[in-house]
């Protein structure tokens, strides 16, 4: 792995289309050049990565849907002595002849809870294909032993023919279990969050209708510097209802955003996790949070700070409990940033360059193997100096 992956303003004009020398001449715009440093842990040819998780022993797992690409590979995976390892096992993440509810169809978002167990979201759906019944479904999977703990199957009413099961978050101090919450962002026009209780199995459809779950009308992205419009049901980039998702690590509030928006909101984690709660009454604990830019992946880091990634400028911005934003890290290479998580050191991100697929580019492929999954520290490196008194 390489230690430091950065690239310095000149070598990554070319990467713009920028020639060095108008860089050197000042007539560039600076805020294209490259900011802040991480390592490249992984790079993925054949199906492109989504959700992240590494637990605090180091394990890491990545996700690789089939809702754009009905591949033959591991849907789940583990990264180990450098190759992808289906996980917890072959015949649940390879395609098979098992009923859907049976083995994992498409497994978008990752994340572990506080208890180092590891749950996914399966949206069910394969490219070319209706999610069939018991294919959508919450997995949570205890990785000392390699096997699924809970299944909460998503059936109608809290499933619908259009629903994308995106992301999810786990809060285990609401209710006696704990709850699952999922963003269902929608293949179609009909976002919402969904709540699970884990002891119950009990979900629910909640702010089906509420502004903040919902794609913004006449939204506009400019980008890889091309003007994206949403066009519902014609869709010219990476659009959608309700998506990232983050809590923070108090589990007090859970912090959510539509795709297709610049938007932020939270909500009490204990107010969402009671499924006795009418919409009305959700909707009026809900706080608008500000704008955060264009983000697809959430997630906060162990100091409360809340990292969005940033489909629009190839960056991953930094939010600060006092609603600052800082820059994290921006370069030419971070495409369509998606899923993200923290450990106690770093941020990791997967890059899947999902705005270069076919169905937003006129029926081009124009994604470009390999696929990252980068980190950065989540404090600065300090400098050090050999100098006697010298701290850095």
């Amino acid at each position: 792995m390489k230690r430091r992956s950065f690239l310095s303003a000149a070598s990554v004009a070319p990467l713009l289309g920028v020639a060095g020398p108008a860089l050197a001449s000042g007539n560039a715009d600076d805020g294209t050049s490259s900011s802040g440093e991480f390592d490249i842990v992984a790079k993925f040819v054949g199906p492109g990565p989504s959700g992240v998780a590494v637990l605090p022993d180091g394990r890491m797992f990545v996700s690789f849907p089939r809702h754009a690409d009905n591949h033959a590979g591991a849907t789940l995976g583990e990264v180990k002595g450098g190759v992808v390892v289906p996980y917890p096992s072959a015949e649940l993440s390879l395609p098979s002849d098992r009923a859907p509810a049976d083995r994992l169809m498409s497994v978008h978002g990752i994340a572990h809870d506080s208890a180092g167990r590891l749950w996914v979201i399966d949206d069910g759906k394969l490219a070319g294909h209706d999610i069939p019944e018991g294919a959508a479904k919450i997995v949570c999977i205890d990785p000392v032993s390699n096997r699924v703990t809970h299944k909460i199957l998503l059936k109608s009413p809290v499933m619908l023919p259009n629903s994308h099961m995106n992301d999810l978050r786990v809060a285990l101090s609401a209710g006696a279990k704990g709850t699952v919450f999922v963003t269902d962002s929608s293949f179609g026009d009909e976002p919402a969050m969904i709540v699970a209780d884990i002891a119950t199995g009990q979900t629910k459809r909640v702010l089906a209708h509420h502004v903040s779950t919902q794609a913004v009308p006449g939204f506009m992205a400019i980008v890889e510097g091309e003007p994206r419009r949403y066009v519902p049901h014609h869709p010219q980039m990476v659009s959608g209802g309700a998506d990232g998702i983050a809590l923070l690590p108090d589990e007090s509030r859970l912090y959510y955003a539509p795709l297709t928006s610049r938007r932020l909101y939270s909500i009490p984690t204990r107010a969402l996790a009671d499924q006795s709660l009418s919409d009305e009454a959700l909707a009026a604990q809900i706080r608008d949070e500000g704008e955060k830019g264009t983000a697809d992946g959430l997630c906060f880091d162990q100091h409360g700070r809340l990292y969005t990634t940033n489909y629009e400028h190839d960056c991953i911005l930094r939010r600060d409990p006092d609603g600052s934003f800082a820059m994290a890290v921006r370069d030419a290479r971070i495409l369509s940033p998606d899923g993200i998580c923290a450990t106690r050191d770093w941020i990791y991100c997967t890059l899947g360059q999902w705005n270069r697929l076919p169905s937003f580019n006129e029926g081009h492929n124009r994604r470009q193997p390999p696929y990252l999954l980068i980190r950065f520290p989540v404090d600065p490196i300090k400098p050090l100096d050999a100098m006697p008194g010298m701290t850095g």
